[in-house]
């Protein structure tokens, strides 16, 4: 589990420093409209938005704040075997009623999390569903923040649905692997569903060059942004 919480095994390096940054401009975004409900997602699978996802929900631990972290890819979950945890029960045995939620959520180093449970057949019914709508709302009233971990944008509808939602969807982008034409189109799909997007989470940033490709992909995707 350590390679994946940079932030807790490595909290001096500047990848822990960046996902700390990344809570503040969450924080500070939050002024006019509370940010409670947040979807990681991606135009494609291997882009990091897992491990966004697990980093920026122990950024907000460490702040002092009441964090779950959600696995609502209900195609492909990976925080279960990311966290070494037990998957039998989850987010798809709580919305069809089999369990409580208490009962389902693990505590690691202070953050909850609720991993997917067993695959459905209906992942995109069951995630646009009225009880997933209201699992969320009930979620608020017990947490400062729930982090989402989300299908790629760019493959299914899940994500989609999840973000028109939450309050607020990050898009993660892997340096010399995400396509631009990828990216613009993951955007578009969110922007079809009205999500408020916050931004874009750089990941695999090589060590040479990374400040070009700060500003390169930072740059296109706002111009995409505006465009779109």
């Amino acid at each position: 589990m350590k390679n994946n919480v940079l932030i807790n095994s490595d909290p001096k390096s500047p990848v822990a420093e960046a996902y700390r940054t990344l809570r503040t401009n969450i924080e500070f975004s939050s002024i006019d409209k509370k940010l409670q409900t947040i979807v990681i997602t991606s135009s494609g699978a291997g882009e990091g938005k897992s491990t966004t996802s697990i980093n920026l929900a122990f950024a907000f631990v460490q702040s002092g704040k009441k964090v779950l972290l959600l696995d609502a890819d209900l195609r492909r979950p990976m925080l279960h075997k990311k966290f070494e945890i037990t998957n039998q029960w989850g987010l798809s045995t709580v919305l069809i009623g089999e369990k409580i939620l208490k009962d389902c959520t693990q505590i690691i180093e202070g953050l909850e999390i609720l991993s997917s449970g067993p695959i459905p057949p209906n992942p995109s019914e069951m995630l646009g569903s009225t009880k997933m709508k209201s699992l969320l709302d009930n979620l608020k009233e017990h947490y400062d923040y729930i982090i989402i971990d989300s299908p790629p944008v760019g493959f299914v509808t899940d994500s989609a649905l999840l973000a028109a939602s939450a309050d607020g969807t990050i898009l993660t982008v892997a340096v010399e692997e995400t396509e631009k034409k990828a990216a613009s189109y993951a955007k578009l799909q969110l922007s079809r569903v009205n999500a408020n997007i916050l931004g874009v989470v750089l990941t695999k940033i090589p060590q040479k060059n990374s400040g070009y490709y700060k500003y390169h992909y930072s740059s296109y995707y706002k111009y995409a942004h505006e465009k779109g």
